[in-house]
């Protein structure tokens, strides 16, 4: 039987708000559904359902985290979630507040109601002060584009005479020109055997989007990395699927974990980021990715392999990629411009076995038709002029240097006994803070002192680490690196030294 805490409104200090209204709260501590969820789905149904009234002020975080016995992270996050999307709203030094709960008029449509709930939980980026270092956003550095490179480039591609045709209508499969480039470097790499094919998709994303249609039902379990890249984690559930978190440490995906995962369940997926695994940086090591296909095989599971940082190498060797590894053609590989060219574009591309391929296209057809075709052949004509490879160049060169700025402040000022990883390229840094520290809690701090990041929260799968959180570096100057990190250093110190002082012990993980 799982264990239930179950709390009346007006026994927890809840007097504010109309406890007639308010119904029993139940918290299933055994439930799959996390309690920051479960919390949420209760005062949003009780914001929907009018029990709770517009301008109703909810208790504090922190009283309420002490009267139901729960992390206070659970109750931030859940309260998040809600202002997120419009129940709540929060007011500097007196609360949060119920946005609305106005019921429908006569004849109006009740849009939450046919909309339903959403499983997303999506970090908000508008906003943001011109002067805020952000470590938030694993993208290029702006400043790094080269943009007279690029006006060249689409001045050569108006001024071409296959221009009307890339101003048609085209295929699902992509621009035909892009795709025949595209499958000639994956043969040169031994990507692409007999059998093999390719299609253009709208970057990365949209890319899962396709499989997971292609190949997914509600209640299929999908196997994927802990902590994971929160657009991947969003679309699945999203999709009604069941996410089984691997653990990801130093060598990427836990394999034996991976093992004892797939004996115990019915696994449809495995989706897996062998080159600097976003958010951690972790690389996969050969034995590890040859487990890895062995595992799918053996459970006859779909490998997905997502290769959108494996370019931005910053030292050491290459190693092959899963699907050159794997003979049979079966591993799905996901590829991206964005990363190392311009990602406003949004152009990636799908590899794989051509039943799955030709269905990925029935379904993009009815989607979106196909990817734009006038970035298609611009970012080829890119490519084929060189400029893509003197930009990957670039932003390589550009890149160690941000990571070692990263590194070298992470060592100096975060507090003593913090941990992060060493990625060997990539965008992303990932830090462990030092127990008591939350890293959810305290970016409001670091926020109102202008700098950004993401907390683990958004990433975690099944096993939550309050001191997790990304720092996403590509996009930075060293500079800014550095003083970005200097001032997290003594926003994360003071609050150690006060609970120290306070003699609190080290929170409770987030359930």
């Amino acid at each position: 039987m799982g264990c239930t805490v179950a709390i009346q409104y007006g026994i927890i200090g809840l007097s504010r708000l109309d406890t007639k209204m308010i119904s029993k709260l139940d918290l299933d501590a055994h439930s799959p559904v996390p309690l920051y969820r479960q919390l949420y789905d209760h005062f949003r149904a009780s914001i929907e359902s009018g029990r709770l009234e517009n301008g109703s002020r909810l208790p504090a975080t922190r009283e309420l985290a002490g009267q139901l016995g729960l992390n206070r992270t659970t109750v931030a996050s859940a309260y998040e979630l809600l202002e997120s999307e419009g129940f709540l709203t929060g007011q500097v030094g007196r609360g949060s507040f119920v946005r609305s709960s106005r019921a429908p008029r006569q004849n109006e449509l009740d849009w939450n109601t046919l909309l339903g709930p959403t499983q997303a939980r999506t970090p908000a980026y508008a906003g943001q002060n011109p002067a805020t270092i952000s470590f938030a956003t694993s993208r290029p550095s702006e400043d790094l584009f080269p943009l007279d490179a690029f006006r060249l480039t689409c001045a050569e591609v108006l001024s071409g005479r296959h221009l009307p045709s890339v101003l048609q209508l085209g295929s699902p499969g992509g621009y035909e020109p892009l795709r025949r480039y595209l499958l000639d470097r994956a043969a040169e790499q031994g990507l692409c055997e007999a059998g093999g094919e390719l299609m253009v998709t709208s970057g990365c994303q949209q890319a899962f989007d396709l499989i997971a249609r292609a190949l997914l039902r509600p209640g299929d379990k999908v196997a994927v990395e802990d902590p994971v890249y929160p657009g991947l984690k969003n679309l699945f559930l999203n999709a009604g699927v069941e996410l089984l978190g691997i653990p990801v440490g130093a060598d990427g995906m836990d394999t034996e974990r991976l093992e004892r995962v797939l004996g115990n369940n019915r696994t449809k997926l495995i989706v897996v980021t062998p080159n600097f695994q976003n958010p951690t940086g972790a690389t996969m090591p050969l034995a590890a990715r040859r487990a890895t296909l062995r595992l799918a095989r053996e459970h006859g599971a779909v490998l997905v392999e997502t290769d959108i940082y494996g370019e931005l190498m910053y030292s050491g060797e290459a190693i092959p990629s899963i699907r050159q590894l794997d003979e049979t053609g079966s591993t799905l590989l996901l590829r991206s411009f964005s990363k190392v060219a311009f990602p406003g574009l949004r152009v990636g591309w799908i590899m794989g076995p051509r039943p799955l391929i030709s269905r990925c296209c029935e379904i993009k057809q009815i989607t979106d038709l196909h990817t734009d075709q006038l970035s298609q052949a611009v970012l080829l004509r890119f490519a084929e002029s060189g400029r893509l490879e003197e930009h990957r160049r670039a932003i390589v060169s550009a890149g160690a240097e941000r990571l070692a700025a990263t590194l070298a402040a992470c060592g100096e000022f975060l507090p003593r006994g913090t941990q992060f990883t060493r990625p060997r390229g990539g965008m992303n840094v990932w830090v462990r803070l030092h127990e008591p520290l939350d890293a959810g809690e305290l970016l409001p701090r670091a926020q109102r002192e202008n700098v950004t990041y993401l907390p683990g929260r958004y990433f975690t799968v099944s096993k939550h680490e309050p001191g997790g959180m990304r720092l996403s570096f590509a996009g930075l100057t060293p500079a800014s690196i550095r003083e970005g990190i200097r001032t997290l250093g003594v926003v994360f110190s003071s609050e150690l030294e006060n609970t120290r002082s306070r003699g609190m012990e080290p929170a409770l993980a987030m359930v």
